[in-house]
């Protein structure tokens, strides 16, 4: 079964804010403005493409981090 938690369409102040566990991963790719205002309203699959990460694959990361939380 496939988890879809969020999509590349989440905005990242929501994804932080309904899923903190899932801060490592976006700093594991280099995301460290977070708390920034401007990037609350960024989607992930843009914040992706400011890091120069894939999206897909960061989306998946996210749910599979989400998906171990509720095991």
């Amino acid at each position: 079964m496939e988890n879809n938690f969020v999509n590349g369409k989440t905005l990242i102040g929501e994804l932080v804010s309904s899923y903190p566990e899932t801060a490592d991963v976006l700093f594991g790719i280099g995301m460290h403005c977070l708390g920034c205002p401007a990037s609350q309203a960024e989607s992930l699959e843009d914040a992706c493409a400011v890091h120069g990460a894939n999206a897909e694959s960061v989306v998946k990361a996210i749910n599979d981090r989400i998906a171990e939380g509720r095991v």
